[in-house]
């Protein structure tokens, strides 16, 4: 009986937290049919099965993290199946005849590509309707089927044997009456949902989804957590409750993408000298053509925001001064010059921050490049980046200016040898020179704030680069000069 370990989904992936089951007990799936989500460092990924077959047993509750390699559930061929194996009438030559490109004619899916999974030696065996009654006795030995142990016993036997009270996965084994009604519910909401249902405490089952196909809500599960004072299930453990116990702290385990990024600043702050300048300028002229922008029929279906305009100033401005798109290569003693641009845009989710990039930015249009951004920020926004898109970055911007901030000074992702700080814009007095008199008027005013690795990139050349990007917001006519 075949159990599908934990595969790598990314490069260098070491350990994943399951955040939800797509499947349960009992039920008979196909190869490449999703069976659960998964939590790594970088983003959710969705995991395919690599058997078909009937799911015999969840090894991993939800909410747990497990080491790559470590069995994650435990999946059978159905009892017609197994009465189709044991007839001695069957050619063996027959065998050879079947078509083992077809997944449901082999039952394992050999000719299926999965990242990181391991083959099971099994002979070809044919899927076949499942017997009467077969599913209502799985479902029954469910409480009986320790993961620990040698396979399940035939189902001819199962009503002689007593249930443990141990169950790997379901709390509904644990019951005398094995009523598998709590289980069987499932209630249709999105991975990013479940998860902070869960951190809110709220129970999924209890609510009635309002979204698309009639799925949970995020607005939904936090109307719940604000409406229920005590929900049942915290109430039910004390000791993670700091009101009942008195307790003045609280503790978060370090794990997902707070892990992986903390672990990047570390070794970015300590390994590349960093140097942050800043300045502060007049965006109101950036201002009008984002207005201009938003009535013009080519960018009424996209956002256009002063992001936009800073994204396209940086790309112009990196052709003149190269070694902000270039990095370090400590191992190799090389300074890697990148002939494209993969414009990294900093995202605050509820997982954490992530920094998914455009890839060849600088070949894309003003109106592709918002394109682009839309769906970038919102597929971080939704937990559904995947670990392709957060790689091979080569230059960042941070947006700050959403939350108030007007600048701060940012970190060097890793890879790559700066990073540009978006401060606010505000109106503020600004002193401006028309016809040769000055005058003080309320302008549209923002601050930049470039670090860069001092390594290779000096302040003439940091400094040129965040000229230039302030003269194109300031005037975005003169991008034309680049």
């Amino acid at each position: 009986m075949p159990e599908y370990k934990l595969p790598d989904v990314g490069e260098g992936l070491t350990e994943a937290e399951v955040v939800a089951w797509r499947v349960k007990v009992g039920d008979v799936i196909e190869v490449n049919e999703i069976v659960c989500d998964i939590e790594t460092a970088k983003s959710i990924v969705e995991l395919p099965s690599p058997y078909a077959g009937e799911v015999t047993a969840l090894l991993v509750p939800e909410g747990e993290t497990v080491a790559v390699g470590t069995p994650i559930i435990r999946i059978g061929a159905d009892s017609a199946v197994e009465e189709v194996a044991q007839q001695p009438s069957r050619n063996p030559d027959a065998d050879m005849d079947i078509d083992l490109s077809n997944p449901a004619a082999s039952g394992g899916g050999e000719g299926e590509s999965l990242v990181g999974r391991n083959k099971a030696d099994r002979g070809p065996t044919r899927r076949a309707r499942r017997a009467p009654g077969a599913e209502a006795a799985n479902k029954q030995a469910q409480a009986a089927f320790d993961p620990g142990t040698s396979p399940a016993p035939e189902l001819e036997e199962l009503p002689e044997v007593s249930p443990p009270s141990y169950s790997a996965v379901e709390e509904g084994a644990q019951q005398p009456s094995r009523d598998p009604a709590p289980a069987d519910v499932r209630v249709l909401a999105k991975p990013p949902v479940r998860k902070l249902a869960k951190d809110l405490g709220v129970d999924l089952t209890r609510l009635t989804g309002e979204g698309p196909q009639g799925s949970v809500t995020r607005e939904q599960v936090q109307a719940a957590a604000t409406s229920t004072p005590v929900v049942e299930e915290v109430a039910q453990q004390p000791s993670r409750n700091p009101a009942s116990t008195g307790a003045r702290e609280t503790r978060e385990p370090i794990k997902g993408v707070r892990k992986m990024m903390g672990q990047a600043m570390v070794d970015s702050a300590f390994t590349a000298p960093h140097v942050t300048e800043w300045v502060t300028l007049d965006a109101t002229r950036t201002m009008e053509l984002v207005e201009r922008l938003k009535s013009h029929r080519e960018f009424r279906d996209v956002k256009v925001s002063p992001l936009l305009v800073l994204a396209k100033a940086c790309l112009l401005a990196i052709r003149r001064t190269p070694e902000i798109n270039s990095f370090w290569d400590e191992a190799a003693q090389e300074v890697v010059y990148k002939h494209y641009v993969n414009l990294g845009i900093a995202a605050a989710t509820p997982r954490g921050l992530v920094v998914p990039n455009v890839k060849d930015a600088d070949a894309m249009t003003l109106r592709e490049l918002a394109e682009a951004l839309g769906d970038l920020t919102a597929t971080a926004r939704e937990g559904k980046t995947q670990p392709a898109d957060m790689s091979g970055g080569s230059f960042t911007i941070t947006n700050v200016g959403v939350f108030g901030v007007d600048a701060g000074t940012p970190i060097i992702n890793p890879g790559e040898s700066a990073i540009l700080c978006f401060g606010s814009i505000t109106r503020k007095p600004w002193v401006v020179v028309e016809d040769g008199e000055e005058r003080v008027v309320p302008r549209h005013v923002t601050t930049l704030a470039l670090s860069f690795d001092h390594r290779h990139v000096d302040g003439e050349k940091g400094s040129r680069f965040l000229a230039d990007v302030a003269a194109i917001l300031e005037d975005p006519a003169s991008a034309l000069l680049f």
